[in-house]
């Protein structure tokens, strides 16, 4: 017996394309005895599965693009992120805030009144 033969054997079973070759044998008896559909319907479905989770990382990345909104809180100028249409707290002040196109507002009770403050000076006059 040849020793080389066999060693060809054993790495043609290491290297996996023994898988490949038995695959393709499998394909080709189902094919030639009308069983071809079947084996279209394999291939189509294991491209379905592994083209759906690309399909799917995508969309979301591009969903993301639309609604993901980084604004300062109108508060406290803290830089923030959030999504398009919901609402959150400051994670600085604790402030509710709504995103609401592309920027942060405060949710206020009604009838609140927002009044900004203004520091003035005091100048003293001489009598």
């Amino acid at each position: 017996m040849n020793p080389n033969s066999f060693r060809s054997v054993r790495s043609l079973k290491g290297s996996g394309l023994g898988f490949w070759l038995t695959l393709l044998a499998i394909a080709w008896l189902l094919g030639s005895i009308g069983l071809g559909w079947l084996v279209k319907s394999v291939v189509i479905l294991v491209g379905v599965i592994l083209i759906t989770p690309i399909l799917a990382f995508l969309g979301f990345r591009w969903w993301l693009q639309r609604n993901l909104v980084v604004d300062r809180c109108p508060v406290c100028s803290y830089e923030s992120a959030g999504i398009n249409g919901t609402q959150l707290r400051c994670p600085s002040c604790s402030e509710p805030l709504k995103v609401e196109q592309g920027h942060f507002h405060r949710l206020t009770p009604p009838g609140t009144v927002d009044v900004e403050a203004i520091d003035v000076t005091v100048k003293q006059l001489e009598d």
